[in-house]
């Protein structure tokens, strides 16, 4: 074990710097069980429930037209889901630390030394897997100290910990160990997404660490001097201006049957209050079967979710004269009107694509709460988006963040060309390290670094 114990000593002389930047936003001590915990969640009000948690599970583009408390309505209502209010772990998610950028290009050097650590892991056998039970500060136990070599073997258990006790440098551990993970950093083992993320597999993550660095070695130092990137596996958007992360948002990105694509383009403009036009998929699979349920009803399911139908000639069709079972349906267009609950928000960011993606706001708040953020049909929804908004247009002085925020309720479209050069790079960047030591991994949640292996599902 000699050699494995003077990479762990290099390794916490690396981290320690990091700890600081993993603790700004974490009390010293653990949280009390929340929305991620295993054996109860909360609802939007921040009740208990045996139900698992609510308000993210909206079906398609925000709950639209399938799932969600919005088939509840029987009149075609359409209802908001917020963000919950006053949970210290959400707002965890929320508030991520701005950090370095993921494509800077010390983060190449720093990756590499990472997959020489972990190549010496591996050689070494790895890590234990960590109980799936639930383990918090004043336990003691065979399984805290497993968790104890789980956490001591990849860096994060500092020494001076009490072996088999569920101290305060174990309670530490937990929350490097789920900050460098992207989950709200509780220092509570109490979540399947922690313990998921605990029991992948060192080697598992060295191959996140190879896949990565490729792609950063293509990316990383090759950007314009002011971009927005969105790391496809963090669920994140960062706006970088100079090498320095200015903006870091927390986002939802696309689900394994609807990929975010990896991209390289240039912001072109940003639309306020734009109409959502219904791509042919959902209105085969959604709109239309759900036009035929209203129908069924009497009810016009155009109106209640604000859409227009649009003939081939271009011209609105009358609601009225609308048979939903004919197949005439199928031959339309339909779009959503500017109003609270576009399935858009009110910001779009555009940039020139062919998978016809982009940026943009929703009225799924509850969504960006979520640990996880796998939710949407490819595009990027972006928490935050009126800042990201000003940040584009910030060299524009009738665009500040007053007048964007007042376009909200305004429904008033209208489309902002960018007067700058704004670099936007979808990547797919699973792992990667730091100058200061920290090494990051997230779900391979499209099983392009691991194939079908652990870090799928985390």
């Amino acid at each position: 074990m000699p050699k494995l114990n003077a990479v762990l000593k290099y390794v916490s002389r690396l981290t320690i710097g990091g700890l600081a930047v993993a603790f700004v936003c974490v009390s010293a001590q653990p949280l009390s069980a929340g929305p991620f915990n295993m054996f109860k969640s909360k609802n939007n009000q921040g009740q208990t429930s045996s139900q698992g948690r609510g308000g993210g599970g909206g079906g398609l583009f925000g709950g639209l037209f399938n799932g969600g408390s919005r088939n509840a309505q029987p009149q075609g209502e359409v209802t908001r889901s917020e963000l919950p209010t006053g949970d210290p772990e959400v707002a965890m998610i929320l508030n991520p630390g701005l950090g370095s950028p993921t494509l800077s290009r010390g983060n190449i050097a720093a990756s590499k030394t990472a997959i020489q650590q972990y190549s010496t892991i591996v050689a070494q056998g790895g890590w234990p897997m960590v109980p799936g039970v639930a383990m918090k500060p004043g336990r003691r136990g065979n399984n805290i100290q497993t968790l104890q070599r789980r956490l001591q073997i990849s860096g994060d258990l500092m020494p001076g910990y009490q072996p088999g006790r569920y101290d305060n440098a174990t309670v530490a551990a937990v929350k490097r160990f789920q900050y460098r993970h992207g989950l709200p950093a509780t220092g509570v083992v109490d979540s399947k997404a922690t313990v998921a993320a605990l029991n992948v597999p060192a080697s598992t993550r060295l191959a996140q660490l190879q896949a990565s660095l490729k792609r950063l070695q293509r990316r990383a130092g090759k950007t314009t001097n002011r971009y927005i990137q969105v790391n496809i596996p963090a669920a994140q958007v960062e706006a970088v201006r100079g090498g320095r992360v200015e903006l870091r948002n927390t986002a939802v990105v696309g689900k394994v049957q609807h990929q975010t694509p990896t991209l390289s383009s240039k912001v072109s403009q940003v639309k306020f209050n734009p109409y959502w036009n219904v791509p042919t998929s959902i209105v085969k699979a959604d709109l239309i079967p759900k036009g035929r349920q209203f129908a069924s009803r009497g009810q016009d399911m155009l109106a209640a979710y604000r859409m227009e139908a649009i003939d081939r000639k271009g011209n609105i069709v009358d609601p009225r004269m609308i048979n939903w079972n004919s197949d005439e349906v199928y031959t339309y267009r339909y779009r959503q009107k500017p109003w609270e609950e576009n399935s858009l928000g009110y910001i779009k960011i555009d940039f020139p694509n062919k998978e016809a993606v982009y940026i943009h706001d929703t009225p799924l708040k509850s969504l960006f709460g979520k640990a996880v953020r796998f939710e949407s049909h490819g595009c990027v929804r972006t928490h935050n988006v009126d800042r990201l908004a000003a940040w584009v247009l910030d060299n524009n002085p009738s665009w500040n963040l007053g007048r964007i925020q007042s376009m909200k309720n305004s429904r008033v479209q209208e489309n902002v060309p960018s007067r700058q050069t704004i670099g936007v790079y979808f990547t797919y960047i699973s792992a990667w390290a730091t100058p200061d030591g920290l090494i990051h991994f997230r779900p391979d949640i499209y099983n392009l670094d691991t194939r079908g292996t652990f870090a799928s599902n985390y």
